[in-house]
């Protein structure tokens, strides 16, 4: 064998050998092989790896083409859209699954789409996009930034294309979470009258639900959470019926 061998060749032939493994032992560690750290020192030198760069490449190269194509045109209605759409699912990136909660990081997403969609309602669309609206009942909802009278106007254009009992329901929601009383009371009646038999039990059980949070709040006894009985997400409008929004990064897809 080679260790076998005597004098001067032995200790040669153990030091080449002790080299060796030791650039084997230290490329491992450069590279970040092997081990539970993302990268290596190579990465310490180069600023990370592409991998990181970004959560969703697919979801930021639509948002730089929408964008540069509002360089072209401020007022493409289809880049707005697309660029509310590309912002919102960015933020679900840092969403919990579970609860539909939003994390800090969501934040500058959730603002960067409530702004472009005031930008897109600004050109006039005719009319604005019923699913782009479902988008902005999560942004403005309890989870998202939490603004009932924005998430009232976006409730309301759906349930101009949407005329369902699930629909009003989530309007009058939002609505009396706004204080805007006589929307949430009209949007609760025609829920109600457009209910089936089966439901409208159920349906008429929410619309009181909405009325007693409406009340509590009056009185200064409860804060802008959900209504009993209404659904615990952003844009649900109970358990019985099918909501109008859906989980964090669900809608718009």
């Amino acid at each position: 064998m080679l260790f076998d061998l005597k004098g001067k060749r032995r200790r040669v032939v153990q030091a080449t050998y002790l080299t060796l493994a030791v650039l084997m032992g230290g490329g491992l560690v450069f590279l970040g092989i092997g081990s539970d750290t993302q990268g290596g020192l190579l990465d310490a030198f180069t600023g990370g790896s592409d991998s990181d760069s970004s959560n969703n490449p697919i979801v930021e190269r639509r948002l730089e083409s929408a964008q540069e194509r509002l360089r072209a045109n401020p007022n493409d209605q289809a880049a707005l859209a697309e660029l509310t759409r590309a912002r919102f699912q960015l933020a679900g990136d840092d969403a919990d699954p579970n609860t539909g909660l939003y994390g800090p990081k969501a934040r500058p997403d959730l603002r960067a789409a409530a702004a472009t969609w005031e930008r897109y309602l600004g050109t006039d669309p005719q009319p604005p996009d019923p699913s782009l609206a479902r988008v902005m009942l999560q942004v403005y909802g309890e989870f998202g930034l939490n603004q009932p009278g924005k998430a009232a106007q976006a409730a309301d254009i759906v349930a101009q294309e949407d005329e369902s009992s699930s629909a009003l329901l989530t309007l009058a929601r939002y609505a009396s979470l706004a204080k805007q009383e006589r929307k949430a009371a009209l949007a609760g009646r025609r829920a109600i009258a457009l209910a089936s038999d089966s439901q409208r039990k159920v349906v008429k059980q929410q619309v009181e639900a909405i009325k007693a949070q409406s009340a509590a709040q009056a009185a200064g006894g409860g804060g802008a959470g959900a209504a009993p009985g209404a659904g615990g997400g952003a844009g649900g409008a109970g358990g019985a019926l099918p909501g109008a929004g859906g989980s964090p990064g669900g809608a718009g897809r």
